[in-house]
């Protein structure tokens, strides 16, 4: 089945749901109005069908393959890759001084949506030179902006960036790649990276890195870590390519998923570098791209899930096996109670993870538009859970996408195999999602859970508004707002290694409710339309699954870690 752009659902819910118009009244968005946004989804939708779409097979059944040092990428995806950047969509929030859009992240978040959906493998590579963009947007030198933005923003060069090393994964602060200064403001980038996404290609003229490491004399852990713009090729200050710069593409991973996309282990051989933002301060810049690349990653999921549920749904559709006995039913498996049951649950849990991440968007947006500490401290509760929910949810709905195809879904040619192989990585980089409920219930709780009791508040007073229409979805969501409060207020009074015992139920369970939220303002927008039923589905058999996560949420670090290591080898 061909992949048809969800637009009518994504527009429904920046109008309906997630509070877009928000965003829309602010002076620094002002020209991003609804009939941009229009055009916008139906210009983006029509390139992820017609052109991005056709390359999700190839880039699996043909992988990228490093050919003597250099990185050959699957067939078709320079010209899809080339039709992205003419487009503009590398672009999509970059400043118009830079040739960018300068459209929100909620925008460019529906974009990423869809292209996810139709080919994630090439996606990841624009992904990676906006972060990159923003980096340098916010920290670089005007020199450095003036000599690389311009080709980022173009698509004529790409960006990666350059975090893990063999020894320092999650623990960043256990990096040992040094920058030495060469005496002309530039240092000479020594050490090794791994798991770098689209350490190169053969489609854009040079690949700059974005890289980690430490100056002579600096302090141990995170607190010493500076950070590098390293380019493929050195460019004058007219932004022409010079000689061949001092790294290489060392191997590229054979990997699970995602094969059309390389990653990279790269070696960096005093290859010449600018510094990035101020000395020892590489982390902070690092974060300015990884923080919305998180948002990029849950958005990913989401693309991969309606890629998935699009096929099932397809499948489904035409199957013929067995009797349903559903009267004036299709004849096909769409008409089994536990292929409706799996369907109803993707097409459910797709809408609400897009409505988090979405709503997560517009925070992070209204935050940047009016520096509100308020909008900024809802977008910085939402983003681990959008991460999470939304891989979650890509992993979940692909797997239940093969157990709709039955036997049919074990074998590859059907391609439903794919998105769980390629969808499954979402939930590890980029941080895991056991980091991100870490940092859910740390860091993003440091305010004593004020962002998200004024979260809760207004789950409660939309159900409130909902009682006098749809009393019983009103009354569930109302209740699973509670208890959810009641799991917060204990997890603020507890000490970290209790809240990271319950961290990662807290955070699903947190979704849940938020799902349930969601779909119940969808619901109030179209009365007695598909979002009413849709969200009758999730709140009365997703929604229930809060009550469990939160009991666990508090069960605390004492009967965890009674499990010693013996007995859990026994």
């Amino acid at each position: 089945m061909p992949y048809r752009a969800p637009v009518a659902e994504m527009r429904f819910l920046l109008e309906h749901v997630v509070d877009y118009d928000h965003v829309t009244k602010t002076e620094r968005f002002s020209d991003a109005s609804f009939d941009t946004v229009d055009a916008i989804l139906s210009e983006a939708g029509k390139l992820c069908e017609e052109v991005l779409a056709p390359l999700q097979r190839s880039g699996d059944t043909t992988p990228a393959v490093l050919e003597n040092g250099v990185v050959r990428t699957s067939p078709g995806y320079a010209d899809g890759y080339k039709a992205v950047a003419e487009g503009g969509w590398v672009g999509i929030t970059a400043s118009e001084a830079q040739g960018g859009m300068a459209l929100p992240q909620t925008v460019a978040s529906t974009v990423n949506d869809m292209m996810s959906s139709a080919c994630l493998s090439l996606q990841l590579n624009p992904l990676m030179t906006q972060g990159q963009i923003e980096a340098l947007e916010n920290h670089a030198s005007p020199a450095l902006q003036e000599i690389y933005l311009p080709k980022l923003v173009s698509g004529e060069w790409s960006g990666t960036m350059n975090l893990t090393e063999p020894q320092a994964g999650s623990d960043v602060g256990a990096l040992r790649s040094k920058a030495e200064p060469n005496g002309d403001g530039s240092y000479a980038v020594s050490g090794q990276k791994i798991y770098i996404s689209w350490g190169d290609n053969d489609f854009t003229s040079n690949v700059c890195h974005l890289v980690l490491a430490r100056l002579p004399g600096s302090v141990p852990g995170t607190k010493g870590i500076s950070l590098f713009l390293v380019p493929k090729y050195i460019p004058d200050e007219n932004g022409n390519l010079g000689p061949a710069n001092d790294l290489r593409v060392v191997s590229l991973e054979h990997k699970m998923g995602l094969h059309g996309s390389p990653t990279a282990v790269m070696e960096f051989s005093g290859a010449r570098g600018w510094l990035v933002g101020k000395p020892n301060d590489g982390m902070r810049c690092m974060f300015t791209m990884m923080n919305n690349a998180r948002l990029g990653v849950g958005i990913q999921g989401i693309g991969v899930a309606e890629g998935a549920y699009q096929h099932a749904l397809a499948y489904a559709q035409d199957r013929k096996q067995g009797r349903t006995g559903v009267p004036g039913g299709t004849g096909t498996i769409i008409d089994h109670a536990d292929v409706r049951r799996m369907l109803g649950a993707m097409r459910a849990d797709i809408t609400a993870a897009r409505a988090i991440a979405l709503a997560c968007a517009v925070a992070l947006d209204m935050g940047q538009a009016t520096g509100d500490p308020v909008w900024k401290a809802r977008g910085a509760l939402l983003t681990p859970i959008a991460k999470s929910f939304g891989t979650e949810t890509g992993i979940d709905v692909a797997n239940l996408g093969i157990q709709v195809h039955g036997g049919m879904g074990f074998i590859e040619e059907t391609g439903a195999a794919q998105y769980f192989r390629d969808v499954r990585v979402t939930a590890i980089y980029e941080g895991t999602n056991g980091i991100q409920s870490m940092d859910l219930v740390g860091r993003k709780m440091m305010d004593g859970g004020e962002a998200a009791f004024a979260l809760l508040d207004e789950i409660e007073a939309c159900a409130e508004t909902a009682r006098g229409t749809l009393p019983e979805l009103a009354e569930h969501v109302w209740q699973a707002s509670e208890t959810l409060r009641e799991a917060t207020e204990w997890m603020v009074s507890k000490d970290m290694t209790d809240r990271f015992a319950g961290s990662v139920a807290y955070q699903r369970g947190f979704a849940r409710v938020l799902g349930g939220y969601f779909h119940l303002r969808a619901a109030l927008a179209a009365p007695g339309q598909a979002q009413e039923r849709l969200a009758h589905f999730y709140i009365t058999r997703l929604l229930p699954e809060h009550s469990g996560l939160l009991v666990q949420a508090r069960a605390g670090c004492d009967g965890l870690f009674a499990l010693s290591p013996d007995d859990l080898a026994a």
